[in-house]
Formats: C-alpha cells, sequence, structure tokens
C-alpha cells in the first residue's frame, strides 16, 4: 500500500510539472505571436517621409524644369492662381531667384488626395543636397532644405598605370581625390610625369547623402605618394591656426612655385634651343613647355605676384600673360582662349588663381598652353626650376608634429582601414 501511495504521488509530480511545462509553451507560443505582430506592424508602418515632408497622405509627382519654364507657368499648371503665384515671387527674394531655375533641374510637386488636388508643396531640387521648398499647406511659406550629410573615412591605394585620374577611375574612387591629391602634392610631384609603377595610399572623408550618392570629398587624413621609387609623404598639421601639409621631415609642402600652371594634360613639347616649329617647319629655340590640353582648361598663376602682361601677339603667343613674382621670376602663359574675368594689368594675383584658358590664339596648330618662366630676364627649363618651401615648421610644434606623424605613418603602413559612417560633420586634429 504504502509503495502504491508512493507511485500515486511520483505520478501526480510528473502530471504537475508537465502541466507547467505546456502552461509555459503555450504562454511562449503566445508572447512570440504578439512579438511577431509587434514586428509585423511596425514593418507595415506606411508612413513615408522626403525631406521632413511626410509624403504617404499626399499625391507625389517629379519632373524636371522645360527649356523655357518658369515658376508661374509650373504653379499655373499645378492649378496656383495669379495672386498666390506673385506672392510666391515676392516672398522667395531673401532665399531665392525664382529667375534661376534651370533647366533639366528636378521639382517635385506634392497634393492632396481628394478631388480638389490641392498643391500642398512645390519642391525645386538645385543641388544632389539642397533644396528649395515652397510649402502652401498652410500660409506660405519659403525656405531652404538640406538632405542630411554623413561622413566616411575611407582608404583609397591603388598602382599607377597610366595617370591618377585613370587609377582612381578604375578602381571606382571619388576621382574629386585625385583632383585633391594632386593640389597637395603641386609642389614636389610634377603629374605629367607620372611613371607607370608608382603607387598611393590615402586616408580621407568622403560626404555621401541616402548613404550611397558621394557629394564630395572632405579633409584629407594623410597619404604617401610613391614616385620614381621615393615615398613622398603628406602629413597634415594645424600651425598657428593653419592647416597645412608637410612630408615626414617636417618640410611644408607648400611652396612657392606650384609644378604647373594646369591640372590635367600631357606634355607636347619641352623646353629646347633647337625645335622644330610645327607651323614655320624651321627648328629655333622653344624656350618653355608645351602642355596638350583641350580648349577651355583652366590656366593658374604658378605662384603670387602681380600681372605685368595681358596682351596678343599675332605672329607669335596669341593671347597671353605675365606675372612677375618677385624681383627674380616671371611666368608668361600663352596661346589662352581667353582671360580670367576682371583680370587687368597691374592686379596682384595668389598662388593658383585663374588667369585664362586653354586655346589655340597666335601661331598654333592646335589647343595647348605655351608655359614660360623667366629668371632675372632670362628664360629657364620650367621643369628643372627649383622653389624654396613655404612657411617651416616652428620649433615649438616641433613634438606635437612628431606625434601626428607617426600616428598617421602608422594608419598608412596599417591593413586597409574599414569605413567608418558618421551623420555629423566633426573636426579632426590631423
Amino acid at each position: 500500500m504504502k509503495q502504491a501511495l508512493q507511485i500515486f504521488s511520483r505520478l501526480a509530480v510528473v502530471l504537475t510539472l508537465l502541466t507547467a511545462t505546456q502552461g509555459c509553451r503555450q504562454k511562449s507560443q503566445t508572447d512570440k505571436t504578439t512579438d511577431s505582430t509587434e514586428i509585423h506592424t511596425q514593418e507595415e508602418d506606411p508612413a513615408r517621409y522626403f525631406l521632413g515632408i511626410r509624403t504617404d497622405t499626399l499625391a507625389m509627382q517629379e519632373g524636371k524644369i522645360p527649356r523655357g519654364g518658369s515658376l508661374s507657368l509650373l504653379l499655373g499648371q499645378l492649378g496656383v492662381g495669379p495672386s498666390t503665384i506673385d506672392q510666391c515671387a515676392k516672398k522667395a527674394r531673401p532665399v531665392f531667384n525664382v529667375r534661376h531655375l534651370q533647366a533639366g533641374k528636378p521639382y517635385y510637386s506634392l497634393s492632396s488626395r481628394d478631388s480638389t488636388n490641392t498643391l500642398k508643396y512645390f519642391i525645386y531640387q538645385e543641388s544632389v543636397t539642397d533644396f528649395v521648398v515652397f510649402d502652401f499647406s498652410d500660409s506660405l511659406q519659403i525656405y531652404r532644405k538640406q538632405k542630411e550629410i554623413s561622413v566616411e573615412t575611407r582608404l583609397a591605394e591603388g598602382e599607377i598605370d597610366h595617370s591618377l585620374w585613370m587609377s582612381m577611375k578604375e578602381r571606382g574612387y571619388n576621382i574629386n581625390l585625385a583632383l585633391d591629391l594632386s593640389d597637395i602634392y603641386a609642389w614636389q610631384i610634377d603629374f605629367f610625369g607620372i611613371q607607370a609603377g608608382d603607387s598611393y595610399k590615402v586616408i580621407y572623408d568622403e560626404h555621401f547623402v541616402d548613404d550611397t550618392v558621394s557629394v564630395g570629398i572632405g579633409k584629407i587624413h594623410g597619404a604617401v605618394f610613391n614616385h620614381v621609387g621615393h615615398d613622398y609623404y603628406a602629413i597634415p598639421f594645424v600651425q598657428d591656426g593653419f592647416r597645412d601639409f608637410f612630408d615626414d621631415r617636417g618640410i611644408n609642402l607648400r611652396k612657392a612655385f606650384l609644378k604647373a600652371p594646369l591640372r590635367y594634360s600631357r606634355i607636347s613639347s619641352r623646353y629646347s634651343h633647337s625645335r622644330m616649329h610645327p607651323v614655320l617647319r624651321i627648328r629655333r629655340p622653344h624656350h618653355g613647355v608645351d602642355y596638350a590640353a583641350p580648349t577651355g582648361t583652366p590656366v593658374y598663376s604658378i605662384g603670387a605676384g602681380v600681372v605685368v602682361k595681358k596682351a596678343y601677339q599675332a605672329g607669335g603667343g596669341g593671347n597671353y600673360v605675365s606675372v612677375k613674382h618677385n624681383s627674380t621670376y616671371t611666368s608668361t602663359y600663352m596661346h589662352l582662349s581667353g582671360f580670367a574675368k576682371g583680370l587687368a594689368v597691374g592686379q596682384k594675383v595668389s598662388q593658383g588663381e585663374l588667369l585664362g584658358y586653354v586655346g589655340s590664339s597666335g601661331l598654333s596648330t592646335g589647343p595647348h598652353l605655351d608655359f614660360r618662366v623667366y629668371k632675372n630676364g632670362n628664360p629657364i627649363d620650367p621643369l628643372k626650376m627649383e622653389s624654396p618651401p613655404s612657411t617651416p615648421l616652428k620649433p615649438e610644434y616641433k613634438d606635437s608634429f612628431e606625434l601626428v606623424k607617426l600616428e598617421i605613418i602608422r594608419q598608412l603602413q596599417a591593413e586597409p582601414l574599414i569605413a567608418s559612417a558618421d551623420t555629423t560633420k566633426t573636426e579632426n586634429v590631423f
């Protein structure tokens, strides 16, 4: 009898445990169903927004500004009355000149979904990031909106076969990075003399909208460019509030003269005391360097100075500009198709300032820049000209620079970086 009671007691315990377990399972299933329902509900949330405006409750259409299109024409087609259109033009003046609508630029109209089809918003897209909003939802308001810009720190590296620009394009990098690097190294490397096998590695910020659309290059945090077997480092460092790039010895990369007066082209003829002239078909000195480039390519002053000549030479240089940099050096830019707006003799120009555009004026067989440099009045080979560095690293900053340099070189020599996204624009000490 005792044994039977013990067995019965054990069975009761087992049944109790089974019942409790089943209850837990059912509760768990219920919880999971509830969770799933909540997740499903969240996923099906229909609210959609564009520039902070809820769009799922409105009828949204996209178009492009037609040739000859105007704000009054477009708003009129969308049912806006003449008096409101006139009010738009007047109220927009502090924000946007309505005459500056550009053909081909996108615009968006958002109207009510009822039978009245009343226009609530008209949005003009100036650029990938910038918009002008005409808000008719309440009292008329006109304001600017900008898409959120995210910043990613990235690493670009590669070997060059033909040009830096082509190397970056083939690897899918933003080609504006090539322009930024050519500016940084403008005093150390002649990018018209790039050799196959040269290589680069650069840490930089890139700006994006919608997480994938690149809208530009931000700060360069460090770079190394290997040219003809030599490593040229670019270490950014802030000195007296100014950010400059220095090499690994602490020498400022910025010098008194640029290596070349334009960014991308090729050398078609070098400095020579006896060259076969392509038009005259006779041998005579060519005391300059010819850069073949498309008509309209910007031409920049290689250094700060004063414009001493701006003229036309019919039997030779065509449109040309001469800049006197100091008591020793003068540079001349020939065969221009035109001059920079407002450029005049006696005007002071800074290094890298626009002087004119590549052309084929004067005695020329095709568009190119004939670039010449004179030292104490005598022509010299621009490609062999030495230029002193700009502001040197001050002694009191030497220790700080060494710390920054070592960290940047460590990063450049490390494995490729993992891009990190940040939707805020932050300052970097480098």
